[in-house]
């Protein structure tokens, strides 16, 4: 035993050594594999698509909102005002989750064989409710079954709702299986608003497939837009520059940027050029209203959402500072920039 002693030693040195360049080897190697697993940065969006889910809030809107936050998405929800009053805790939930909620009617009713007034009631009291459950009063209006004409739009325009239809219709309602939803998502481009439902388990089950095919392809969920009805980039970024061309024969361009949002407000700013003289046309969101303007000399129609801002020798550019009241999403239009 005493002869083998040393080699007995001599060996487990040799082995502590190799085990202690193993360890080091499996960590430079561990260090490797996470920094080539772990995204060096977030995925690109060179592109914002809306994935829309009606009918909720439903028994199953919890599990909806669990496989969206697991998959990073932000939705929006078209919710039918009797089940907002009757499962009020469901949409505050949707809410809290990061969602955009929207008027779907009172009881997704065929509405287009509605009376006007049945049309204002109906829409103005799934607002109501939604307001009341959520704090924020929809700023959007789908139409039950898509189906609409110029009575309801004016109806939901003088609410302060933009109509969204949809330009993919996933077939979820249809019974389409989880491939079927999939290769129907696969359709969507930028800017293009998808058709899906809550409270059923394949579009649930499909999500994940449905955002990995979206970042394969550069896209990214976003907001729909109230001024366009077309999906943007969450709130809370700089829209890009909206501009108006100039009017036939006409030389005159306003260009207007939001350089500073705030929770309950933002500033707008509008550059005129092509003219030293001019007169610009913008039109606000109802419930929105300008409190502050600088650089012009403003005048209001009888609806109070439609300004007219003259050059008052201030120079080309000019500003106004909007109140959101409730409709944090929509942003001015300019309607027309006219020279002299």
């Amino acid at each position: 035993m005493s002869r083998l002693f040393p080699r007995t030693a001599l060996w487990s040195r040799r082995l502590r050594a190799a085990l202690a360049v193993l360890a080091t080897a499996v960590a430079m190697c561990g260090v490797v594999l996470a920094a080539t697993s772990t995204p060096s940065s977030a995925a690109t969006c060179n592109g914002y698509v809306g994935l829309t889910f009606d009918d909720g809030p439903t028994g199953s809107t919890s599990a909806l909102l669990n496989v969206l936050r697991s998959n990073g998405v932000r939705a929006t929800m078209f919710n039918v005002g009797q089940n907002v009053q009757n499962n009020r805790s469901a949409a505050q939930a949707q809410v809290a989750a990061g969602m955009w909620v929207a008027n779907h009617s009172w009881n997704h009713a065929h509405m287009t064989s509605m009376s006007q007034a049945q049309m204002q009631s109906d829409l103005s009291q799934t607002s109501s409710a939604i307001q009341s459950a959520t704090g924020s009063r929809p700023v959007l209006f789908r139409p039950p079954y898509g189906e609409t004409n110029s009575t309801l739009q004016s109806v939901a325009s003088s609410l302060g709702m933009r109509q969204v239809i949809w330009d993919v219709d996933s077939q979820d309602w249809n019974g389409a299986s989880v491939s079927q939803i999939v290769a129907n998502a696969s359709r969507l481009q930028a800017g293009q608003v998808i058709l899906m439902h809550d409270g059923i388990q394949n579009t649930r089950d499909a999500i994940g497939q449905i955002m990995a095919n979206l970042t394969s392809r550069n896209l990214c969920p976003g907001m729909i837009s109230s001024s366009t009805g077309r999906a943007v980039a969450p709130d809370g970024t700089t829209p890009p520059p909206t501009t108006t061309p100039p009017p036939s024969g006409g030389t005159c361009t306003a260009t207007a940027t939001t350089p500073n949002v705030w929770g309950d407000r933002y500033n707008t700013s509008v550059t005129v050029s092509g003219a030293s003289t001019w007169t610009v046309v913008v039109a606000i969101t109802a419930p929105q209203r300008v409190t502050t303007i600088w650089n012009g000399t403003a005048t209001w129609d009888s609806s109070g959402t439609v300004m007219t801002m003259r050059s008052n020798g201030s120079g080309n550019t000019f500003g106004f500072t909007t109140m959101t009241n409730g409709n944090s999403s929509a942003r001015p239009q300019i309607r027309s920039c006219t020279s002299g």
